[in-house]
């Protein structure tokens, strides 16, 4: 039986249970056509436009293997450290659903073209945990359902359903962990943090944009508990499709609650599939989960083996990117800076943007300045990633040569990127249509000097008492005065100097 209770709370649910986790991300591959036929895999495109007789199965239509997608689940298995299979098979996996034309997904079973591997992933605090990989399979994605005349989205209370073939037959790669045990309380922050080095990993290899958002990457976090001392697993929940790094957090972490309360109450943990809520950081209920063998996976035979040659897989071995934690820790030793910085930066996701920009010829600390302040507050109140605002790591160097070289101070740089945001021009295109440039006249700077000490006559006489810290009053007005173009240091250095005053 099963008996609904309320939430445990986290650390009670910790005190009498370990937690173990078994994670399946699914990455939408960047091929220009599907898996198995020829059909464009381009975003956007009216409904049921992208299809064929392939991926539509219908009868007599033969598929044929995508060699991009092969070499791109090869190339993710390398990264992970895995064995590449020899020789695979695809498989049938046979389940009716009304997003399947075919009524099986064309996908591998107990042949994967890679296995046995592991990926480390840094927590927040710089400890380093090693998630170990079973498999990376290739397979097709599904088609998309549209549940029309509810109040949530989803197929009950709809009032009818429509579907979008265009999805299906998309390239995946499924990587599948073996059980993590282990993490105790970390647990929802281990699987976040692997779920976001993989993120990295595949955006790295070139193979897909692995936006969360977009559903180019989901995630099946599948979580069981089982008492302190015992080895056998507990019955684990499935819940899919999550999103977001926080969402894998939040799902696992509300899990470890639910199981544990309904364990405590007596209750018995079903073996099933859960949807997560944004809304509520919860998840309920879908359908009762089939084992494997409940699939009725067999050979395809439509479809020759998959035998990638020993040299091909050593030459896409040697073409191999930097691993992006090792490459996070060369840049950290480089840039000079702490983990906990270098966290900072990966969260907001500005590292690529800042050695682009420092590749441009801007020095470490002003390009870590201008993506991690200005631009990452422009990012987030207009609900937009870092590497999709209107400027680029090129413009940002421009901006920060600007500076250096004394064109620009702070106030008038913010005022150039928000002017090249809006679509104004180049940083120079910017400066000349706004007159921004920093008054280096001379003799117009005294002259605004000279007029502030006049119209400040009692704070003068302070300065030249002794009381050097009221020179900021001075230096605003003179700022004020030049609209925020004047060189601040310069003019503290002209106001001390008509006082008479050591600086």
């Amino acid at each position: 039986m099963t008996v609904t209770t309320d939430l445990v709370s986290y650390e009670d649910a910790l005190a009498s249970y370990d937690p173990v986790m078994g994670l399946e991300v699914h990455v939408e591959l960047g091929t220009k056509t599907k898996m198995f036929c020829g059909c464009s895999t381009e975003l956007g495109a009216e409904p049921n436009s992208q299809t064929c007789p392939t991926c539509l199965g219908m009868p007599g239509a033969l598929p044929a293997v995508n060699a991009i997608g092969v070499e791109s689940a090869i190339k993710i298995g390398l990264a992970l450290h895995c064995e590449i299979a020899e020789w695979c098979r695809f498989a049938r996996k046979n389940y009716f659903y009304p997003d399947m034309p075919k009524n099986f997904q064309t996908s591998q079973y107990d042949e994967p073209i890679a296995f046995n591997g592991y990926l480390d992933v840094q927590l927040e605090d710089g400890e380093v945990f090693r998630v170990e990989i079973e498999r990376a399979h290739m397979e097709e994605d599904t088609g998309k359902s549209l549940h029309v005349g509810g109040a949530t989205g989803r197929i009950h209370g709809a009032s009818h359903s429509l579907l979008d073939y265009n999805r299906a037959g998309i390239p995946l790669i499924e990587i599948v962990t073996k059980p993590i045990e282990g993490a105790g309380e970390r647990a929802p922050e281990v699987a976040k943090a692997y779920v976001a080095e993989l993120r990295e990993l595949i955006k790295a290899l070139d193979v897909s944009e692995a936006r969360m958002e977009q559903g180019q990457m989901r995630c099946d976090v599948n979580l069981s508990l089982r008492p302190h001392g015992r080895e056998k697993f507990g019955t684990r929940s499935e819940t899919k499709n999550v999103n977001s790094l926080r969402s894998v957090e939040r799902a696992a972490r509300f899990e470890i609650q639910r199981h544990a309360a309904v364990l405590n109450s007596g209750g018995t943990i079903i073996q099933e599939t859960r949807h997560f809520h944004e809304d509520t950081g919860s998840t309920t209920s879908g359908r009762v989960k089939e084992e494997a063998e409940d699939y009725r996976y067999f050979p395809e035979p439509d479809l020759v083996p998959v035998a990638p040659s020993r040299e091909w897989v050593e030459e896409l071995r040697a073409g191999l990117p930097e691993q992006p934690l090792a490459r996070r820790n060369r840049l950290r030793e480089e840039w000079g800076i702490t983990a906990h910085d270098m966290q900072s930066i990966l969260n907001a996701g500005a590292i690529d943007s800042i050695v682009a920009t420092i590749a441009a010829g801007a020095d470490a600390a002003s390009a870590r300045k201008w993506w991690m302040g200005e631009l990452a507050r422009t990012a987030n109140e207009s609900g937009l990633s870092l590497d999709s605002l209107a400027i680029t790591p090129e413009q940002v160097a421009r901006v920060t040569a600007l500076v250096n070289e004394g064109s620009l101070n702070d106030k008038l740089a913010r005022q150039v990127i928000e002017g090249v945001l809006k679509g104004e021009g180049t940083p120079d295109e910017v400066v000349e249509k706004r007159g921004l440039k920093v008054v280096s006249d001379e003799g117009a700077l005294t002259t605004a000097v000279e007029e502030a000490i006049a119209g400040n006559a009692a704070i003068a006489d302070k300065i030249r008492g002794g009381k050097v810290a009221a020179v900021g009053a001075l230096v605003g007005a003179v700022m004020k005065a030049t609209r925020g173009q004047a060189d601040a240091a310069r003019v503290k250095e002209l106001i001390l100097e008509k006082l008479g005053v050591e600086g």
